[in-house]
């Protein structure tokens, strides 16, 4: 398979660059386990970026990718990453075909995350290696609006470099289905919010543990203190519910705007409708906070090792899409 050649991995599965909730410990546990891990480390000064990747090469000897948001500052991190000689860079939040040939140049894999047929051609042309085709169904800041059903395959006949999908997608069953509609691999987030190795606070692992399938929201500007103008989805709560309860107001005129209802663990505080995945050591209204879920949260219901849900996954999809399976679906 041209992703496993391309990534150097065993197992097709990548994790989701959860910002905050996968640290190093995630991000190597699901390299020693055979997948390929993405630690997000933009936002971080270019000296921050160059001591994640130790900290990271510390717990894993396994190629693993960066990933960096083209929204937020990124040259200098983008270097550091190519002085470091890291295996790969993740792209998201923008199509800078010029971050891309800078990336190829310096010998980096590049995946870029794209949410429509044209912007994957637009990154393949630049030299992108592997397409990451994200959809709506997705958790966190979600950048297109076309269902992860719909977008894979049109993603996959647009390009001629392996894709991978994304959003939605919890369990093997989704693995399955996203090969069949031609994608060489899948990235996981919200099943690897319950890994045993995932930064968040209990009371957001307690909410993705009991969420259903229609407890997430998407919103163009609600949570956009820190990062405006990026749609994103997450957990409906109290503080989602107040916004709709008045009327979906803009930002500016939402009820208790600036409010503080928390603090960081270095003690800075939280604000209402602040971009922010609460940690352990988060303190205040943690249920109010931006609780990020894609809609695959119905299937998360235990927390278990990262590499045991990469494990459980991996030969869940591989029984479904085995000939004795094919053979039942399509009996003459």
């Amino acid at each position: 398979m041209r992703l496993l050649e391309a990534l150097r991995i065993e197992k097709p599965i990548l994790s989701a660059p959860m910002a905050g909730a996968a640290g190093p410990e995630l991000v190597a546990a699901v390299c020693n386990a055979g997948g390929y891990g993405v630690i997000p480390l933009w936002g971080k000064t270019k000296e921050q970026v160059g001591t994640g990747i130790d900290e990271l090469r510390e717990l894993t000897d396994q190629n693993f990718a960066v990933n960096l948001n083209l929204s937020f500052p990124y040259v200098d991190q983008l270097e550091m990453c190519i002085e470091k000689g890291v295996h790969g860079v993740s792209l998201f939040w923008g199509m800078e075909p010029s971050a891309i040939e800078r990336a190829k140049a310096g010998g980096l894999t590049v995946l870029s995350s794209v949410g429509t047929a044209e912007e994957a051609r637009t990154a393949t042309e630049a030299g992108a290696d592997v397409i990451v085709a994200q959809g709506w169904e997705a958790g966190g800041h979600v950048w297109g609006k076309v269902s992860t059903l719909a977008l894979v395959p049109a993603v996959v006949d647009a390009v001629d470099v392996p894709v991978v999908a994304a959003g939605g997608i919890a369990d093997g069953r989704g693995m399955a289905a996203a090969i069949m509609l031609g994608a060489s691999g899948v990235w996981i987030g919200t099943r690897l919010l319950a890994s045993s190795e995932a930064t968040i606070h209990e009371v957001y692992r307690k909410r993705i543990l009991q969420a259903s399938e229609d407890d997430t929201q998407w919103a163009h500007d609600l949570y956009d203190v820190a990062w405006p103008d990026a749609p994103h989805r997450a957990l409906s709560n109290s503080t989602s519910q107040g916004w709709i309860d008045a009327g979906c107001s803009a930002p500016g005129q939402r009820p208790n705007e600036g409010e503080q209802i928390g603090r960081r663990p270095n003690g800075d505080p939280v604000v209402r409708y602040q971009s922010y995945t609460p940690l352990p050591e988060t303190s205040g209204d943690v249920e109010a906070m931006s609780l990020w879920s894609g809609q695959g949260v119905s299937m998360v219901r235990e927390i278990m090792p990262a590499a045991d849900i990469i494990d459980e996954i991996c030969q869940t999809a591989k029984r479904l899409l085995s000939s004795e399976q094919s053979a039942l679906m399509f009996s003459k």
